[in-house]
């Protein structure tokens, strides 16, 4: 099974759980089913999964020794960021119409359904996590402080939306937080899901995340809506820091290279590391629009 199959089946087989859950041996009470609906909307199809392939490709390198727990960090990952993109769109924030090439949960749903779905996301993943440690408890606080620093204050995903809410916005801050700190918490999850010292680990996110931040900036002036399966040129219509806007066009381009480059060298040793390089350098060659793909040649 690759990592696509084994992230699918997580995820589909974690939201099921939730919504069939029983207690003490009594049905739960059913789910109400627009929630539910919003839920595997939300999640369901998905874009590229590139944090938890990440997640998962880490604990591979480092000897994963129990797929359970890497499959649900793995999973708590992607949820985690699936309820970014929810509230992300919320009219208060992108008022965006379209998500992964279809209408976004608030146009879909409304908008009271679609702020508990990402509520709703965010919970279910720390009771993935919780659920996949059953057999390796030990390894289940690391995990839940690695992750929840990456959605949480001061610099997790809620502070990347929050600095958009600021009259003046450091750049390498804003991405950091929005992007970077999942990124981070991907690699880390990886590390420590298969028993390895997280610490050198999360350089790695950090420098990728920042990477695929700028290749979104890039999309975000060169792509077509149709190709990114949502709206272009959003960040200059609502007047976001855009790594593409303070570089250039160029000029990111080879702020995006670095970063790729510093991020193959900053892959601590571990057993799998020739194969986790060949991967990376693999994502990073479809991180730019294929306008630009020259440029980088």
């Amino acid at each position: 099974m690759d990592a696509i199959e084994r992230i699918e089946q997580a995820l589909s087989s974690t939201i099921e759980q939730s919504l069939v859950a029983a207690v003490a041996h009594v049905e739960a009470p059913s789910c109400p089913p627009r929630l539910a609906a919003a839920v595997r909307y939300s999640v369901f199809p998905g874009g590229q999964r590139i944090r938890p392939r990440l997640s998962l490709a880490v604990a591979c390198a480092c000897g994963e020794d129990d797929r359970a727990i890497a499959d649900s960090a793995a999973a708590a990952i992607e949820l985690l960021h699936c309820a970014s993109l929810v509230h992300d769109d919320l009219p208060c924030f992108d008022d965006a119409p379209l998500r992964r090439g279809k209408p976004s949960v608030h146009r879909a749903f409304g908008e009271r359904l679609a702020v508990l779905a990402g509520d709703a996301l965010i919970v279910l993943a720390f009771q993935t996590l919780a659920r996949g440690c059953a057999s390796t408890p030990q390894r289940l606080i690391p995990l839940l402080m690695t992750v929840s620093r990456a959605v949480g204050m001061p610099s997790g995903i809620v502070a990347g939306q929050a600095w958009e809410c600021e009259p003046h916005i450091v750049l390498a801050d804003y991405q950091q937080a929005k992007t970077g700190a999942l990124f981070a918490a991907a690699t880390a999850a990886g590390a420590i899901a298969a028993g390895a010292d997280p610490t050198g680990w999360r350089r790695l996110g950090e420098l990728l995340g920042e990477a695929y931040q700028v290749a979104d900036d890039l999309h975000d002036v060169a792509s077509h809506s149709d190709d990114v399966g949502k709206p272009t040129g959003r960040d200059a219509i609502l007047g976001r820091p855009s790594a593409a806007r303070e570089l250039g066009v160029q000029g990111a381009v080879r702020h995006l290279q670095r970063l790729v480059a510093e991020a193959l060298e900053s892959i601590p040793a571990c057993p799998g590391a020739v194969g986790l390089r060949a991967v990376i350098m693999m994502e990073a060659g479809r991180f730019l629009p294929k306008e630009l793909a020259k440029l980088a040649a």
